[in-house]
């Protein structure tokens, strides 16, 4: 089967890891061949083009651009394309109107937010939903969200985003991080790794930080890597908190976020808004128990010790910080969830179940 990949936007986050990871699996046993094409290039574009994707720069001006959804079904035609899976209302509506000009073509749209729409972009909704095939939901709010937003709902299936665990094994030993930052072996160390934006709360944990150092007496360091509008925003509020250098490490956007997982002992997600967080699932893939926002899709993922981790309250600094300080004295507590994390993701988020069911998808819209 033959299936592009469409995207507005080809960066570096979470949406852009789904489609990387679903070119990579469904290709390497000839289920799918990939191509991709984008408006606006990013680092996604390279790495497509590493694996030996055909790709295409695509401009798309608004999600109404019929000359968008003309030079795309020429595209598929020329390409012999199958299937078009798309990741964002523009890409989706524009994919959607090509079937005007490609009467074969079928679209899959996967949403990878909890947002609510507009009325008007609900009422658009469901004047595009005769043209919508099949749709998925990386998380059970996410479903709840789409029928909410006027898709019907007898045609979206949830399937969690995965990670291949083979991929994130390894231990302390190859990671070489604590050794770049000066960390010491027995320190105990935190990580969060989020774009700086409104909408990830930072700010949140900071304040978290601050009233966590004021209760335990356990040294620890926080390591915040990542870019963004507030990276800087945050970095004076970490001081004007007292928080020091060695409490709280910026460290910037990094690709090697292996290695960051494996210095770290503890995983932070402190979001108001989540779907289902790959680097979430990857933090617990490899060996790291997790505190997680009761945003969005994050209960999907665990609700507890059982799963891994703890769910706090969004914007709680007191509850978060009671649970890092948990994590920080209770060993046996940090080793329970560190082992019961791994096993949560090998039964539950593994990479070549989804797979399988987004290809079983695929299937469907091409019925």
């Amino acid at each position: 089967m033959k299936v592009l990949y469409l995207l507005n936007h080809a960066g570096k986050a979470g949406t852009e890891r789904y489609v990387e990871t679903l070119v990579k699996y469904l290709s390497a046993d000839g289920r799918v061949e990939p191509f991709f094409a984008y408006h606006e290039p990013g680092l996604l574009v390279e790495r497509m083009e590493a694996m030996g994707v055909p790709t295409r720069q695509l401009p798309m001006k608004s999600r109404f651009d019929r000359r968008a959804a003309k030079a795309l079904a020429g595209l598929c035609t020329e390409w012999g394309i199958d299937l078009v899976h798309c990741h964002y209302l523009r890409e989706h509506y524009i994919a959607l109107l090509a079937k005007t000009y490609n009467k074969k073509l079928r679209v899959v749209y996967t949403n990878h937010f909890v947002m609510a729409n507009d009325g008007i972009t609900r009422l658009s909704n469901r004047w595009m939903d005769r043209r919508q095939d099949q749709m998925i939901a990386v998380c059970n709010r996410g479903k709840e969200q789409l029928t909410a937003n006027g898709w019907r709902g007898d045609r979206i299936r949830v399937i969690f985003n995965a990670v291949d665990p083979e991929a994130w094994a390894g231990d302390r030993s190859d990671s070489t991080l604590r050794e770049e930052l000066g960390i010491p072996a027995d320190r105990f160390v935190m990580l969060i790794a989020s774009r700086f934006a409104p909408d990830k709360g930072h700010a949140y944990l900071l304040k978290a930080l601050k009233r966590l150092k004021e209760k335990t007496q356990t040294p620890f360091t926080m390591v915040l890597a990542g870019d963004g509008e507030l990276l800087e925003q945050s970095k004076q509020l970490a001081a004007e908190l007292g928080l020091t250098p060695e409490e709280v490490r910026f460290i910037g956007f990094r690709k090697d976020i292996k290695n960051l997982y494996k210095a770290a002992d503890l995983y932070i997600n402190a979001s108001q808004h989540e779907a289902l967080s790959f680097l979430i699932v990857e933090a617990m893939a490899s060996g790291l128990p997790a505190i997680i926002t009761d945003m969005g899709g994050n209960s999907d993922i665990l609700k507890g010790e059982e799963e891994g981790g703890l769910l706090v309250t969004y914007d709680d600094p007191e509850e978060l910080s009671d649970g890092m300080k948990r994590f920080l004295e209770d060993r046996a507590f940090l080793d329970r969830c560190r082992a019961n994390a791994k096993r949560n993701i090998e039964e539950r988020f593994e990479i070549h179940k989804m797979c399988a069911a987004t290809y079983s998808v695929y299937q469907n819209a091409c019925q």
